[in-house]
């Protein structure tokens, strides 16, 4: 078994509490680090797993879990946890799991989970939609769309991410939410295979050849995963297309190297808006 059979890793790093008497991992934490790997990769399904079993009207149980050790990994060593799908039956899907330290195979292993009733744990069929979703991620397939449209087309789904985000998370007053600029500015919304709403964005028109990002927010489950960076750089191409040569945005402090990884770089001070401190960025087209 080798790295390129592996589409998703999972790096980990080992910790103390790891390692046993011998001063090695304890073979029962691997079982833990192939669970830690398999929540990753449903995160670069684009598939938030609570939500997306709760629409598939079923949940994946553990059947049965194999583990070979060919080595073992020692405290702070940086591992790869790699999984991959191997294959789909009737109601069972077959994962493939591996540690690796650098290039070297430290341990292997497989898990079989059963598609079921979430109350009854009766075996139900794959849903065709799941199936197609873990083949096609395993074909190097895209698992999100964004599409860009007007508030009209695109602002339930991006209400949605706002109130979840904003209001209810970040208990922004949603008198501070709201305005009159969502309905003539650019909207984007990422959609994972299911067509569920990820994350949002907007372009406004803050002066001519500069446009405003904002209202930039992604579900919890679905932050890091790379789904944020797209809306980002989708309302960056538009902002292109219609010939702007600059976007700026107000950041929230702890979302700037974010932004800064994107190219935007810090201008002024750090200001407080609606009780977050937050910094202007701005970025050349």
């Amino acid at each position: 078994m080798t790295r390129t059979e592996f589409r998703h890793f999972e790096r980990l790093r080992v910790r103390w509490a790891e390692i046993d008497a011998q001063k090695i991992v304890f073979n029962g934490h691997y079982l833990m680090y192939f669970d830690t790997a398999v929540a990753g990769y449903w995160r670069a399904l684009a598939l938030p797993y609570s939500q997306a079993m709760a629409q598939l009207e079923g949940d994946l149980f553990v059947r049965k879990a194999t583990v070979e050790y060919e080595a073992s990994a020692r405290y702070d060593d940086l591992l790869d946890v790699g999984i991959r799908c191997a294959r789909i039956g009737n109601s069972s899907i077959l994962f493939s799991a591996a540690v690796f330290r650098q290039d070297r195979l430290l341990v292997s292993g497989e898990l079989v989970y059963v598609f079921a009733d979430p109350h009854t744990q009766t075996s139900k069929p794959v849903p065709q939609a799941l199936r197609e979703v873990l083949l096609g991620f395993e074909a190097g397939d895209a698992m999100v769309e964004v599409r860009v449209g007007d508030w009209a087309t695109l602002g339930v789904p991006a209400q949605a991410i706002r109130t979840a985000v904003f209001i209810e998370e970040q208990q922004i007053p949603a008198a501070l939410e709201w305005d009159d600029a969502d309905r003539v500015c650019i909207h984007a919304v990422a959609f994972n295979r299911l067509g569920r709403p990820l994350a949002t964005g907007r372009l406004l028109q803050h002066a001519p050849g500069v446009g405003r990002i904002g209202r930039m927010a992604s579900v919890q489950v679905m932050r890091g995963s790379g789904v944020g960076r797209q809306v980002l750089d989708a309302l960056m191409k538009s902002a292109r297309a219609r010939g702007d040569s600059e976007v700026t945005l107000s950041a929230q402090t702890s979302a700037s190297a974010f932004y800064a990884r994107a190219g935007f770089v810090p201008r002024g001070a750090v200001f407080e808006e609606a009780g977050i401190a937050h910094i202007e960025m701005t970025r050349s087209l």
